[in-house]
């Protein structure tokens, strides 16, 4: 498969990319390899973060340009695409202000001996990203706002099915003053990517994507002994145990499941509701996802588009009527339309239904009835994955408690659609390795090297 440009919504190709040859490849690597040796190596942490912060710049004067380009590739609403090149411009912005602090030296006390120590961040050198297509900025932002200003350079595969978007953000940072090399943009095959990790001179990897594409990634990469960071897929869940308004409660739930139409890895996706909530909550839940209708994702008013292709959108298909084969009552929805796919509702998902173990990418929720604290955390935890987690309760102490035992990267409580540029995303289990964002966002592929002086 080439790149292109579908329109989901259409099903309208409206342009193809060559993949690059091998030899076009080579000299992608060239540069970057050539952009660290020199022009990283030249330029200060404060130069380099300047630069960065006419990256956010560009990246809220051409705003709608950019969304528009993104409504085309992946069907996202246009009023979410905008918001996302803002929260990609506000995370380039973050690091331009935080990173000479964050990359300051850091003395170490000594326990015997005289003299001094201290531990000094720098780049590694070229670094591989692979991003997905579910947000197309800003996947990468977090990756390499940070980096570019440690000094490590930048090879950027993107999804197959945003070329466009991938080439516009490449034209950003030429713009914003980098030299050729420092964020190199390539269209590359999965078999060229396989030869870019295995590349003595790339360092390290980081991956956005599914659990087969991370798998794939991370054993090459062990194979090679570069450093890879993976954010995966999840199944998060939205515990609710207790709460003082059900309803702003149900709405919470409905825009933690909706956004990006249900394409989020961190979308809550399986709601665990105690017992003595658990009939009002599916009711309410149901009847507030119903009045959502998918639109066309041009429209301001749009809240739901299509799915980011068909084949995604007949895979979800899949997963439901399976669900529903394996025992689940299809609560509300179901009913595909081309890439449109309803908003949907299922319960009754007992264990050894495969939808229990599985990741719905798209506007399905699942709805499970909790007997009590223990019993939620228990069907919460019941998951191969571990990327964020939601927990509803007016109990202080609960909330501390259930947090604790929860196994996720992430846990908000009592809110939802509260990432922030400065706190760390990333998760554990099948949902994968590192951290982006924040302060650990930034110390990932940097060489912490030790300084001992006597």
């Amino acid at each position: 498969m080439g790149y292109a440009v579908t329109n989901p919504a259409t099903g309208e190709t409206v342009k193809t990319y060559d993949t690059l040859t091998d030899t076009e490849l080579d000299a992608a690597i060239t540069a970057a390899d050539e952009a660290h040796r020199t022009w990283s190596k030249e330029t200060t942490v404060e130069e380099r973060a300047a630069l960065v912060r006419r990256v956010s710049e560009l990246h809220n004067e051409r705003r709608q340009e950019l969304a528009e380009l993104i409504v085309r590739e992946m069907g996202k609403p246009i009023e979410q695409a905008l918001g996302e090149v803002e929260f990609a411009a506000a995370i380039y912005g973050y690091y331009a202000d935080n990173s000479p602090e964050f990359l300051k030296d850091e003395p170490i006390k000594l326990l015997a001996g005289e003299g001094s120590a201290v531990v000094r961040r720098s780049s590694l050198g070229v670094l591989l990203g692979i991003m997905p297509w579910n947000f197309p900025y800003y996947q990468v932002a977090r990756f390499a706002g940070p980096n570019v200003i440690i000094g490590n350079t930048i090879l950027l595969k993107h999804a197959q099915q945003c070329p466009e978007s991938a080439a516009a953000q490449q034209q950003i940072f030429l713009d914003a003053g980098f030299p050729a090399g420092a964020y190199v943009n390539i269209y590359a095959s999965h078999d060229q990517i396989d030869q870019v990790i295995a590349d003595r001179r790339v360092q390290g990897v980081s991956l956005t994507g599914s659990e087969r594409a991370g798998a794939a990634v991370a054993e090459i990469a062990g194979r090679h002994l570069k450093k890879v960071v993976l954010e995966l897929g999840g199944a998060d869940p939205f515990i609710l145990l207790s709460t003082d308004d059900l309803d702003a409660t149900v709405q919470n739930a409905v825009d933690a499941r909706l956004d990006n139409s249900g394409q989020s890895c961190n979308g809550a996706k399986r709601f665990i509701v105690a017992a003595d909530l658990y009939e009002p909550f599916l009711e309410k839940f149901t009847a507030k996802l119903a009045e959502v209708q998918a639109t066309d994702p041009t429209s301001a008013d749009s809240a739901l588009g299509p799915l980011s292709s068909l084949k995604a959108a007949e895979g979800l298909d899949e997963q439901v009527k399976r669900a529903v084969e394996h025992g689940a009552t299809l609560v509300h929805g179901g009913t595909r339309d081309g890439a449109f796919f309803p908003t949907t509702v299922l319960a009754d998902i007992a264990p050894e239904n495969p939808a229990s173990q599985e990741e719905f990418f798209g506007p399905v929720a699942q709805v499970y009835r909790a007997k009590d604290e223990a019993d939620a955390v228990r069907i919460a935890n019941d998951t191969p994955f571990g990327l964020g987690s939601y927990l509803y309760t007016t109990d202080r102490e609960q909330a501390s408690r259930v947090a604790d035992s929860i196994e996720a990267g992430m846990v908000y409580v009592n809110c939802v659609l509260a990432d922030g540029v400065e706190l760390p995303f990333g998760g554990i289990k099948n949902s994968g390795t590192g951290r982006e964002l924040g302060r650990l966002g930034a110390d990932e592929f940097v060489n912490k090297k030790l300084i001992r002086i006597g």
